[in-house]
């Protein structure tokens, strides 16, 4: 079973590449203390007045994560992608000096595979996503689209004609298009979380959630 994080655990990043770092950055910005390591001393130093610890090490031997003190950590994002046995070597690291939260960022299906199997509790594929996320964008039917797993997403779109300016009950919105209308953004106003009752109108955004296919044709409709 994973353990439950806890929103202020100390995060150890391993690899400060693009994802590697704008992980680590994000963390710090949102009051993490980020123990970040590289085996390239340009990139350690760099982010070394960025993060809270940036370190020299390759991560690639046991002995050396231990003299740093991973063991001691509860989570730990793998952001090594591009070398599948560095990868693969630093998560079952890791595994071994018993870090119950591991992030492993994959490039593959088949990496993603090997590192599920040797013990990462999550993997990611960022470059992936985010194609996914622009190709969606580009259709310029939703200004924002995020998957949470293999076939629900949630989008943010300009509401079709058909549901404005009537309560979203009468609209028949789930019935009709199997979708959800999860809040309403208006102009000037902070976000909203729909009701039965809630009016959409021209000047609105709304969020939606639901399957890939059916938010795909639900964001087609005329507007």
């Amino acid at each position: 079973m994973v353990e439950e994080l806890r929103h202020d655990a100390p995060v150890l990043v391993l690899g400060l590449g693009r994802f590697g770092s704008a992980c680590a950055e994000e963390l710090t910005r949102l009051g993490r203390d980020v123990l970040a390591i590289d085996d390239s001393m340009d990139r350690v130093q760099k982010w070394a007045d960025i993060v809270t610890h940036a370190v020299q090490t390759d991560a690639r031997d046991i002995d050396a994560l231990k003299q740093i003190g991973a063991q001691d950590f509860s989570v730990a994002i793998v952001a090594v992608g591009s070398s599948i046995e560095a990868s693969v070597l630093i998560t079952a690291n890791l595994v071994d000096l018993g870090v119950p939260q591991i992030w492993a960022k994959a490039m593959t299906p088949a990496q993603a595979k090997i590192l599920e199997r040797v013990g990462a509790s999550h993997v990611i594929f960022p470059e992936r996503e985010a194609g996914e996320r622009v190709a969606h964008l580009v259709s310029e039917r939703m200004l924002d689209f995020i998957r949470f797993d293999d076939d629900y997403v949630l989008a943010k779109l300009y509401p079709p004609k058909f549901i404005r300016d009537a309560a979203l009950s009468e609209s028949g919105v789930r019935s009709k298009y199997n979708v959800t209308v999860v809040g309403v953004k208006s102009p000037g106003k902070p976000f909203h979380y729909a009701e039965a009752g809630t009016i959409v109108t021209d000047h609105d955004i709304i969020v939606v959630s639901g399957t890939n296919r059916d938010v795909d044709r639900f964001a087609s409709l005329p507007r």
